[in-house]
């Protein structure tokens, strides 16, 4: 934007203590003429000894001086003025080369600003932070745009094989091809899907209105009877109605990709998968848990980026894309939540998204107001 050119900061700071210090000059040499000079009379009637007490020449004596003192002082209060003026606005002069330094995309540099707790300080310090919320923003983009390119080149390159090999080889069973053909572009059509729903939470473009999260559970665990049957997990709800304000469509995919997860990532043998729901304090709380591998802390605090898998599994029709927590967490974060992943002692992860409660009581169901709706437990 184009503006204008006008004096500096330091400048006007450096005039602001100049006209001050005159002004107080001024009033300084006011004071003396209202208390001293202004008593002395005109013409004496008996003069003092060795000389002539009149206002008139005291006042031909008094201007030059105070004169000369108003200009020393002007002088001096535009040098003191620059010099404390630069150094008062020092740490200023530092953030500002912070930030032409960011802006030309250097979000390493920071301030680091000394000295004791001050407003500089405490604005260098936020300067700092919001740099390192950036550079780490800016750092998982990068890797999310060059795990998503990837993903994505890898059916596109496996159907420009199958269709090669097609080509090359017509004995061979078309059926074939176009099975596997089918199955690969399935999986390209869920990770651009997953990728929109993810692009969706994190610009947090959606209606907000009251929520149910016990309804949800119940409609993903129909969803996904079908997988956990044929996995043989069975799977425990309990809770209480738990309303929340948000989407329910972005909700839904997020209670859906836990309950999946914790199915595809489950041992039968060792146990069920629970889902819970439930208000604690300010927060409405959504757990789910599942008997499985034993992951370490430093593998499980990097689930919830982008493409990361707990397991090396085979890839199956429901190994899902390396989306599934990331949405979870973008989701839980678009509605002012969180989520927390804990490994289990035995196995299997504790994974829980807490939301915040709705503000406004009036929109709660009068049934919940009243207490407790149980859900279950059922096993499915």
């Amino acid at each position: 934007m184009d503006r204008a050119a006008g004096m500096s900061v330091r400048l006007k700071l450096t005039l602001s203590y100049a006209c001050f210090l005159v002004l107080a000059g001024v009033l300084l040499l006011a004071s003396v003429w209202l208390f001293l000079l202004r008593d002395v009379p005109d013409v004496l009637a008996k003069p003092p000894p060795g000389g002539v007490l009149e206002r008139s020449v005291l006042v031909r004596n008094f201007l030059p001086a105070a004169g000369s003192v108003l200009f020393f002082l002007l002088l001096f209060g535009l040098l003191g003025g620059w010099i404390l003026a630069g150094r008062m606005l020092a740490p200023l002069t530092r953030i500002t080369d912070a930030a032409r330094m960011a802006a030309n995309g250097s979000l390493s540099h920071r301030i680091r600003l000394e000295g004791t707790e001050d407003e500089f300080r405490e604005l260098a310090d936020a300067f700092d932070a919001m740099l390192a919320r950036l550079e780490a923003h800016v750092a998982a983009q990068r890797r999310f745009a060059a795990n998503a390119s990837h993903e994505l080149r890898t059916p596109l390159a496996i159907t420009q094989a199958l269709l090669e090999v097609a080509r090359n080889d017509p004995a061979k069973d078309p059926l074939l091809v176009f099975d596997r053909l089918h199955a690969v572009n399935a999986r390209a059509i869920d990770l651009t899907e997953a990728l929109l729903v993810l692009s969706r939470a994190d610009q947090r473009a959606f209606t907000r209105e009251p929520v149910d999260l016990s309804l949800l559970v119940e409609e993903a665990i129909e969803t996904l009877l079908p997988i956990a049957e044929k996995r043989r997990v069975v799977i425990i709800a309990s809770g209480h109605i738990s309303r929340v304000v948000g989407s329910a469509t972005l909700l839904l995919q997020m209670t859906t990709n836990l309950v999946h997860n914790a199915i595809v990532h489950s041992l039968p043998e060792r146990g069920p998968v629970w889902v819970n729901t439930g208000i604690h304090a300010e927060t409405v709380v959504l757990t789910v848990e599942n008997h499985g591998e034993k992951l370490s802390p430093h593998l499980v605090s990097t689930l919830a980026e982008p493409f990361q898998r707990g397991t090396q599994r085979l890839r199956n029709d429901h190994a899902g894309v390396g989306l599934g927590l990331a949405i979870v967490k973008s989701i839980a974060q678009a509605h002012d939540g969180s989520l927390t992943i804990t490994p289990r002692p035995a196995g299997g992860l504790r994974v829980t998204v807490a939301l915040p409660t709705p503000p406004d009581p009036a929109i709660l169901a009068p049934d919940q107001r009243r207490g407790v709706s149980p859900l279950g437990p059922r096993p499915r």
